[in-house]
């Protein structure tokens, strides 16, 4: 069994002690690495877009942890209109994005470690301030990813998704 004592964050490739707090996709679920070829898709760490159809931007479901200050997030990627991605596009260095209502969403990362499929969950996306990815807000159904940002997780179902996700 491995030690999830410590780690090494994966933003600032600093040691930490603990479990990870925050585990992420590189990419949204519909991403082949053929479109990186095609003219009318593209890849970056924050959008996403496919076959100048399909659009997406990466953020954070956060989750507070009960009992720490700190909170869990997973990077995911979400699917947004063809006019709120060009709107999230054109204000992603405008200090005035954090007045914009949040933007309806479709999950688009699989989160393997939970029975039901996280992909098409609805959310709404709310914009932060500029250099911070956006809020992923779940919709409040009773999908166990939804539950857990609702209510909260301990420190204890941390340490399970660290084994769950490094292989412990």
């Amino acid at each position: 069994m491995s030690d999830h004592g410590h780690h090494t964050c994966s933003c600032c490739a600093e040691p930490r002690s603990g479990p990870p707090m925050s585990y992420g996709a590189p990419a949204p679920v519909a991403w082949k690495d053929r479109y990186a070829w095609r003219r009318d898709s593209e890849l970056t760490a924050d959008q996403c877009m496919i076959k100048g159809k399909h659009f997406f931007v990466h953020g954070l479901v956060e989750i507070p942890v009960l009992d720490s200050d700190e909170v869990f997030s997973w990077g995911v990627w979400v699917s947004l209109s063809e006019p709120n991605f060009a709107r999230t596009h054109d204000l992603w260095e405008d200090p005035a994005r954090e007045q914009e209502p949040p933007y309806f969403g479709w999950l688009s990362t699989e989160l393997p470690v939970y029975a039901e499929s996280t992909l098409n969950l609805k959310t709404h996306v709310r914009t932060r301030a500029v250099g911070r990815r956006p809020l992923i807000e779940l919709e409040p159904t009773e999908h166990p990813l939804a539950v857990e940002q609702r209510e909260g997780i301990t420190l204890a179902r941390v340490q399970e998704l660290a084994g769950l996700l490094l292989g412990g």
